[in-house]
């Protein structure tokens, strides 16, 4: 299933979702536009102060890791798919990325992506990576953000096994899933064997503090007339010194 994060609809449908204007992404009146904006709104659980190093996994096309860029002075963004990593790194370094979104049938309308204003290029990096099986010399870091990641692991524990050696002492952890955990992703013996929340109290609890639980909708435009209306739920967790 990894590889239907490589296909083009795909990257212009999270294109759209991460960087488009308003009207673009919910063109009706009436459509959820408190559902506009996920991937600056997740990173605002973050605190306001400056800090060192941040860590955004499964950035997909990188909205979250140039928001992360504006207050701090070093950003990776990981993520499994090349096609996703391939356009944010042209957004990093071109500033743009023009590509073409979907109206109806086969008809489509071209669009730009733009790096966001405030956002600081030159302090993100992009790597193509596997978020279970992260590099040893990574290091850790301040802050560290993973939206809707968790339930699309086969082996999600090896990542919340990994976490505690990510977050330095007294940094932040911001989780975002929307609990859609699907065979196809993640085998049936690796699914959570209860509600999700209780789920990551059991295996975060130890070596974080849980500081909020928030809900937050997201949206993905697959067409003008058909869109994905989701709620993610987002956890704050403090690590322990």
């Amino acid at each position: 299933m990894a590889d239907v994060y490589e296909s083009d609809q795909l990257l212009s449908e999270y294109l759209l979702m991460h960087y488009g204007p308003d009207d673009e992404l919910m063109p009706w009146g009436f459509g959820p536009k408190d559902a506009i904006g996920f991937p600056a709104r997740t990173v605002a659980y973050f605190p306001e102060e400056k800090c060192d190093r941040a860590l955004d996994l499964g950035c997909a096309v990188g909205r979250s890791s140039f928001e992360l860029s504006q207050r701090a002075d070093e950003v990776i963004g990981i993520d499994f798919s090349q096609n996703f990593i391939d356009a944010a790194e042209t957004i990093r370094r071109e500033g743009k990325i023009d590509y073409h979104m979907l109206d109806t049938g086969s008809q489509t309308r071209p669009a730009t992506a733009s790096l966001p204003a405030r956002s600081q290029a030159d302090h993100v990096r992009f790597l193509q990576g596997d978020a279970m099986n992260l590099p040893d010399d990574l290091g850790s870091f301040d802050r560290v953000h993973a939206a809707n990641l968790i339930c699309r692991l086969p082996e999600p524990l090896k990542l919340l096994n990994r976490l505690p050696d990510l977050v330095r002492p007294g940094g932040m952890l911001v989780l975002a899933t929307p609990c859609t955990w699907l065979d196809s992703f993640t085998p049936p013996e690796n699914q959570p064997k209860e509600d999700t929340f209780s789920w990551l109290k059991s295996q975060l609890e130890g070596d974080f503090e849980l500081t909020g639980r928030h809900d937050e909708p997201f949206l993905i435009r697959e067409t003008a007339r058909k869109f994905q209306w989701t709620v993610s739920l987002v956890s704050v967790w403090k690590r322990k010194a």
